[in-house]
C-alpha cells in the first residue's frame, strides 16, 4: 500500500545563523522535530513523536534541505554534506550549509530580522500507535522516513487528512481484533430485551 506524504512544523527554541565571515562560512542549525512534545489540535487528536523515529532513515534516505518545501531551492543535501542530521536528547538535530545563491542569502537576512523562524519536515509515516489519554486521542510517530526538512515562513500542519485516515484505520484494526460476541449472552440479552417490551406493553 503507498504510503501518505505528510509535514509538520516546529518553532525551534535555538534556531541558530552563523553569518559567514572572511574564514567562516554561513550556517543555518537548530532542531526540525522535537521528540515526546505534543502538537497543537490536528482536528480531535494531537501528535507527538518518539525518540529514535528517525533512526532507520537518516541511516539510508538522502535527505534534502529546502526553502518552504521547494524542490527548486535546495539548501544542502545529506549526500554532499551540505545537510547534516542526527538525533540527539532533543530531537531532530540538523546543521545546513546554505550555497552562494540568491534565495539562501535572501534567506539569512530574513532570518536574522527574525523574519524567518520555524522549521517544518516533510516525512512518510512507517509505524505509528495511537491512544487515548484523557479523552484526548494521542497519535505517536514510532517510525518516519523523512524526506526534506524546511526554513518556511508561513508554517501550516499540513495533511492532516492523512493522520485522520490512519486513526481511522487504527480503529477498524481494533474491532477486528476483538473476539466475536459470545452467542448464549447475545441470547439472554435478547430474552432480556423482549421481557422488558411485554412489561411495558
Amino acid at each position: 500500500m503507498k504510503k501518505d506524504f505528510e509535514r509538520r512544523f516546529y518553532m525551534p527554541q535555538e534556531l541558530r545563523l552563523q553569518a559567514a565571515g572572511e574564514e567562516t562560512k554561513a550556517l543555518i542549525a537548530g532542531h526540525a522535530a522535537v521528540f515526546n512534545q505534543r502538537s497543537e489540535d490536528l482536528g480531535g487528536f494531537v501528535e507527538q513523536i518518539a525518540p529514535g523515529a528517525f533512526a532507520k532513515s537518516l541511516a539510508s534516505r538522502d535527505v534534502r534541505a529546502l526553502l518552504n518545501h521547494n524542490a527548486d531551492m535546495v539548501l544542502g543535501r545529506s549526500s554532499a554534506g551540505t545537510l547534516r542530521l542526527q538525533e540527539d536528547e532533543t530531537g531532530l538535530s540538523f546543521e545546513i550549509d546554505p550555497p552562494d545563491t540568491t534565495y539562501a542569502r535572501d534567506l539569512t537576512v530574513s532570518m536574522s530580522r527574525g523574519d524567518v523562524k520555524e522549521m517544518s519536515f516533510g516525512f512518510i509515516t512507517i509505524e505509528d500507535a495511537w491512544a487515548k489519554v484523557e479523552d484526548v486521542w494521542v497519535r505517536t510517530l514510532l517510525e518516519v522516513d523523512v524526506l526534506e526538512i524546511s526554513p518556511v515562513t508561513f508554517p501550516a500542519y499540513g495533511q492532516t487528512t492523512v493522520s485522520a485516515r490512519s486513526l481511522d484505520r487504527w480503529k477498524e484494526a481494533q474491532v477486528a481484533e476483538q473476539p466475536p460476541a459470545d452467542p448464549q449472552l447475545l441470547d439472554d440479552e435478547m430474552r432480556g430485551l423482549r421481557l422488558r417490551m411485554q412489561r411495558l406493553a
